[in-house]
């Protein structure tokens, strides 16, 4: 059982589970399959503001704030490269400040193709995307003082934020900017409500990044998710309805969800 003492055998194959539904998926969207993905408001949002800064020739941000290279950051990116191909067709300035020198790289590439599929790759300045801080408020400071010198028309806040979420968004209020925002962080959600014209919450900002990338892993993997989802939801409904009839069929109690989970190896006869 070596490297398994501390797994059950329902969590191993939950788990199993769950990777074959992810690779069921790949496979899926590999060979052409388009998996139907509900537009959201946020969509609307993010293009409507887009939209806007074209009409008063004003600049767009887009900032990851404190994210680091992972799954949220190429959650982001996906957003990042539909508003730069937008920016890019509008002839509008696009500005990227970054907190994080490895996730900058990325950024750069992901407006760098950006700007090419639009066909406008002599377009794209290297200098747009800018390196401010390393340190949480130096960065929010940069950030502040480069919203006030370009007067955005829109900013887009997408990723992981702490206790300069705020900063940041009151600094695009003070500009008259169009504000919508993406965060993972749930203690933050409810400052970027106070702030912004319209809010990602949590999961929201991976369904918008593939809804508007169309990137197939993405996709696959949004869909892995759903479908895992609603199987921990019959989960529930079964264990709800198992726990209500226990008191009159108490032969059913072995076979509770919670129990079955948790069951340990040594129950098992070989």
């Amino acid at each position: 059982m070596g490297g398994l003492e501390h797994a059950t055998p329902g969590i191993l194959i939950v788990l199993l589970g769950a990777c074959y539904l992810l690779y069921r998926e790949l496979r899926r969207v590999g060979a052409g399959y388009h998996h139907y993905i509900r537009r959201i408001a946020g969509v609307d949002a993010i293009e409507g503001s887009v939209g806007r800064c074209a009409e008063q020739g004003k600049s767009v941000f887009f900032t990851t704030a404190l994210t680091d290279v992972g799954p949220v950051l190429f959650a982001c990116l996906g957003v990042l490269h539909s508003i730069a191909k937008r920016v890019a067709q509008y002839k509008l300035k696009l500005q990227v400040p970054q907190y994080s020198p490895e996730a900058m790289a990325l950024v750069e590439d992901t407006v760098r193709e950006a700007y090419r599929d639009a066909g406008r790759a002599n377009a794209f300045d290297p200098e747009s995307i800018r390196f401010l801080s390393s340190e949480q408020f130096a960065f929010a400071s940069g950030y502040m003082g480069l919203m006030h010198r370009e007067k955005a028309g829109a900013a887009f806040l997408f990723g992981v934020f702490a206790a300069e979420a705020l900063v940041l968004a009151e600094a695009g209020q003070q500009v008259g900017a169009r504000q919508v925002a993406a965060s993972v962080s749930p203690e933050q959600v409810a400052f970027f409500i106070c702030t912004c014209e319209y809010t990602l919450i949590g999961e929201e900002l991976f369904g918008a990044s593939a809804y508007m990338s169309r990137e197939p892993v993405q996709v696959a993997t949004l869909a892995a998710q759903d479908r895992f989802k609603l199987f921990f939801i019959l989960l529930i409904v079964v264990g709800v309805a198992m726990a209500t009839l226990q008191p009159w069929v108490p032969d059913i109690a072995p076979y509770m969800p919670h129990r079955l989970m948790t069951r340990d190896w040594s129950s098992l006869s070989w």
